[in-house]
Parts: C-alpha cells; sequence; structure tokens
C-alpha cells in the first residue's frame, strides 16, 4: 500500500508544479528542495527501484516454487506475482502522464 502512496504523492506534486507554472505564467529559477523533502528526480528513483524489486522479489518467489523448495506457497507466489504487475502497470501510468505532461510543455506558445 505504501507504493500507493508514493505514488499518489508524486503525482500531487507533478499537480501543484502545473498548477504553479500556469498561474505564474513566466519562468522562474528552480527552487531547491527544501530540506529533509527528497527531490522529484529522487522520488521518481526510488519508485522505480521498488517496483524493480517488487518484480524480482515475484521472480524469485516463483523460480523457488518452481524447484519445489517446500517453505513457498503458491498463493504468496501469486500474490507477489500480482502485486508485481500492478506496480509496473502504476508505473507506466506514471511515465505515460509525464510524457504527455512534457509534450504539453513543449507544445506551449513561448
Amino acid at each position: 500500500m505504501s507504493q500507493g502512496v508514493e505514488f499518489n504523492r508524486l503525482l500531487l506534486e507533478m499537480r501543484s508544479m502545473q498548477m504553479e507554472a500556469m498561474a505564474k505564467g513566466k519562468p522562474q529559477e528552480v527552487a531547491p528542495a527544501a530540506e529533509g523533502m527528497p527531490s522529484f528526480s529522487e522520488l521518481l528513483g526510488q519508485a522505480v527501484n521498488k517496483v524493480n524489486a517488487t518484480q524480482q522479489t515475484a521472480s524469485e518467489m516463483a523460480n523457488a516454487f518452481e524447484i519445489g523448495q517446500s517453505n513457498v506457497d503458491l498463493t504468496d507466489v501469486m500474490i507477489a506475482s500480482q502485486k508485481a504487475s500492478v506496480s509496473f502497470q502504476a508505473m507506466t501510468q506514471v511515465r505515460n502522464k509525464l510524457v504527455q505532461a512534457y509534450q504539453d510543455i513543449m507544445q506551449m506558445p513561448v
């Protein structure tokens, strides 16, 4: 559930940045991130790394089940696989939104 919270936080930050840009209309210098708060690129990198870790965990569990390890249950493997799938789909949607935002910014009149 924490991944969903992080994606929501990331989307909220993107929306607030978009609103600021629309309201001001003039380009301004990017302010440094407040101390203790990670930057946008750090948040995005952490999200990608968590999706990757989720996928690797699901793959390891599937391999362990396939070779017959007794401590791995089929239901756990399926749940891990679905978590990896959902997190990857969410990351894909975030990527699509970022690409769309970039394209919108590039099409703005100067």
